[in-house]
């Protein structure tokens, strides 16, 4: 074989090595990281999936995988004892687990949910006109619910006494049906998931009454993006990313929901559209468009607000100490203000 050829192959031998070299070592840059969601594939999940699906994620060095949950107060100790390094969950949850165990918790990087969603469902011919009412009637709930979880605070902020009301877990794709079959009088959950659930069943939304634990003093925030202490200290820099991704995420889902909801049905092709479109857009608007969001921008919380939500929490719970906000929640891995949507709709 003539030097020349030879020459010729080895370069290509040695660029083309240098090539996959470069492909692997790229590969091996981007930082994977595990996020369990709040509940099953649905709407709202949009405008975190399009960070994927649009790219934003990678741009940011990032390869996230992310899980279906069962319940917003499911995602907290899944992040606490490292199953996941990101949790969609209830920052409720979160405060619960810091006050009684705060070696273990993590912390809050973003709330997204805003404006209180808890709720019990009834049906719309219950005599369950208020909270007194429920009295000896049994009560369903997904274990992992956060508003369930929340129940024992509700009691004590209605004045009511927990016991004397029987609460029983059932299946998250049974609730509704349990309910308007009447083999529970209530259902706790998520007033918007409750009231689409019921619509992908054909139910209208005035079969279906609601008691919102928000109109009895109980003003907090939800769902939040939620991080392992070990990936604050050994990758700030990942969260930051994440957190500029799911920004951008939600700034395309608001402009263009369709795409949002073409996102969810990627990974789950049985949705009802145009009722996953609708629990979209009610929760872009009832619950993550608090007044605050003009002030403060998507992500981070009104100080004095969440410190109050702090104490209720700990008052109406008799949680055994009141964690500082610095262990709830910072805001110091949140894009600029400037970059922030304050306004949704």
């Amino acid at each position: 074989m003539p030097s020349q050829v030879i020459r010729r192959s080895i370069l290509g031998l040695a660029a083309g090595a240098l090539v996959a070299a470069g492909t692997f070592s790229s590969a091996l840059a981007d930082t994977k990281l595990k996020m369990i969601l709040n509940w099953k594939y649905q709407g709202p999940q949009g405008m975190l999936f399009l960070a994927e699906d649009l790219g934003y994620f990678k741009a940011e060095g990032l390869e996230v995988q992310m899980d279906q949950g069962n319940g917003s107060g499911a995602a907290v100790p899944l992040v606490a004892n490292g199953t996941y390094d990101i949790g969609f969950g209830d920052l409720n949850a979160l405060i619960e687990l810091a006050a009684k165990k705060p070696e273990d918790a993590p912390i809050a990087v973003s709330v997204m949910y805003n404006t209180p969603p808890f709720t019990i469902g009834l049906k719309a011919d219950s005599p369950i006109k208020k909270p007194e009412d429920l009295v000896g009637k049994t009560l369903g709930g997904a274990a992992n619910d956060g508003a369930l979880k929340l129940f024992p605070a509700f009691c004590a902020a209605a004045k009511i006494d927990c016991s004397t009301i029987k609460v029983t877990n059932l299946a998250p794709n049974l609730r509704e049906q349990m309910l308007m079959k009447g083999e529970v009088d209530g259902v706790f959950g998520y007033i918007n998931t409750i009231r689409f659930s019921a619509r992908a069943m054909g139910l209208k939304d005035d079969d279906i009454r609601y008691i919102a634990f928000g109109d009895y003093g109980l003003d907090l925030y939800s769902n939040s993006m939620i991080v392992s202490r070990k990936l604050v200290k050994e990758n700030p820099e990942a969260i930051r990313g994440f957190l500029r991704a799911i920004n951008k995420s939600v700034i395309a889902a608001v402009k263009d929901p369709d795409a949002a909801i073409a996102s969810v049905a990627k990974r789950e092709p049985l949705i009802k559209k145009d009722v996953d479109r609708a629990l979209f857009d009610a929760t872009v608007r009832s619950e993550m468009s608090h007044p605050e969001l003009a002030k403060v921008g998507l992500g981070d919380v009104d100080m004095d607000r969440l410190k109050r939500s702090i104490d209720t929490l700990v008052k109406v719970s008799q949680l055994p100490r009141t964690p500082a906000i610095s262990e709830i929640f910072t805001p110091e891995f949140l894009p600029p203000l400037a970059d922030r949507p304050k306004k949704l709709f």
